[in-house]
């Protein structure tokens, strides 16, 4: 997440989708406007401190219980009036909630440094996290290295998925030139290969590149300030017509 996105309630992950993510908070199934503000001061707050988890679910857990938010309750989906037995607050709830908004908020920072710096370090490139089983596609993509402005980065800037641990770094034109020689980099983009998905909840379609998990083909970093711009005019111009 970053300073100014906005808490917008949803039942289910899909229903603030892709890009909304740029500047909108969500907590699937967190319907209560006030508690979700409340979490969301929690997560930035945990982002800017440099929390650890252990300290994140420390301020937040007791805040879930005391409101509610916990264990298994019945809930009704507000698209299909469907009355279902969901999991509210755990301590896997308060992991996805903690890993998906830290590493979100963090390539969002870092494409905007990578941005304000590409003039010395003009490349990119892929990097496998710390994970013990990676996922096929992204072992292909480790060590792919493509300039800053490459389309690829618009879809496959990571994270790349839930719970994906690669990484980007960026690199001088020397550092490259010296990895290239040494062929420890791979230099041409691959084939994008995407799949048809369709979001269950809104009907909507879209092509997903192969290895990225749906809702995660953007890059968080992009357009964040133009969108800020927009929304703030959009939101402007409705005032102005009242």
């Amino acid at each position: 997440m970053a300073e100014g996105e906005e808490a917008a309630p949803g039942f289910d992950y899909r229903d603030v989708w892709r890009e909304e993510h740029r500047n909108s908070f969500t907590v699937a199934k967190m319907l209560q406007l006030d508690l979700l503000s409340d979490v969301k001061a929690l997560v930035e707050d945990a982002l800017q401190s440099g929390q650890t988890f252990s300290e994140f679910r420390e301020a937040l857990q007791p805040l879930l219980i005391k409101r509610g938010w916990w264990g298994v309750q019945e809930m009704d989906d507000p698209l299909t009036g469907e009355t279902r037995t969901v999991q509210l607050g755990s301590d896997r709830r308060l992991r996805t909630i903690f890993d998906t908004n830290m590493r979100t908020a963090r390539a969002a920072g870092q494409w905007e440094r990578i941005q304000r710096t590409k003039r010395a370090m003009p490349y990119l490139i892929y990097e496998l996290g710390p994970s013990r089983e990676h996922r096929a596609e992204h072992v292909k993509w480790a060590r792919l290295c493509l300039p800053v402005d490459h389309p690829f980065w618009q879809t496959h800037f990571a994270p790349n998925g839930w719970g994906c641990k690669c990484t980007i770094r960026q690199v001088s034109r020397g550092e490259y030139a010296q990895l290239a020689a040494q062929s420890t980099i791979h230099t041409e983009a691959p084939e994008i290969r995407t799949v048809r998905w369709v979001n269950k909840r809104t009907g909507e379609e879209e092509d997903v590149p192969e290895g990225i998990d749906p809702g995660w083909n953007y890059n968080p970093g992009i357009n964040r300030e133009q969108e800020l711009a927009r929304q703030l005019a959009t939101k402007q111009a409705r005032f102005d017509s009242e």
